[in-house]
């Protein structure tokens, strides 16, 4: 069992991302979510963040799979992926400073531009979590800081959350 959750709000063509105050994706745009807290299965705890970090009760929410890293030759960990999708006509104004960060909403494209280096490592696996019905374990390798080897493989879809 992992640690952590994240989440990709989207609303037609845009997601909500997260611009966050704190280390380790500090001043990086991600999704929302974080640390699963005890007694609480993936899906209670990715709910309970997206409404702690952007005040929204998600009623439909899609489990995509798992994001896991090896840092330096060693197993680092890995979070449960969520994509939530909101109606086009839902207001939710942004940008919004919270205690995590600023809020605000992201043209997928803008996202997922390969220049853009205030994303968090998320362009590497953000297309198969918004565009494909499948369940994948996205796995990176990181050597000193750097992405050094990163793959997608499919998985089963039955996991207890």
């Amino acid at each position: 069992m992992f640690k952590y959750t994240i989440c990709f709000i989207k609303k037609g063509h845009e997601l909500l991302m997260l611009n966050r105050h704190k280390p380790v994706w500090m001043g990086i745009w991600n999704g929302v979510g974080g640390k699963i807290e005890k007694g609480e299965t993936p899906l209670e705890g990715v709910l309970r963040e997206i409404d702690e970090e952007t005040g929204l009760q998600i009623e439909k929410i899609e489990y995509k799979g798992t994001v896991t890293w090896m840092v330096d030759g060693k197993d680092a960990g890995g979070m449960y992926a969520f994509v939530a999708e909101l109606p086009e006509t839902y207001d939710y104004y942004t940008p919004i400073k919270t205690d995590e960060g600023i809020l605000d909403w992201k043209d997928i494209n803008w996202v997922l531009h390969p220049e853009n280096l205030g994303m968090a490592n998320v362009k590497y696996f953000l297309d198969k979590l918004l565009y494909d019905s499948s369940v994948y374990e996205h796995h990176f390798v990181y050597e000193k800081g750097e992405v050094v080897d990163f793959k997608s493989v499919g998985i089963n879809s039955k996991v207890s959350l």
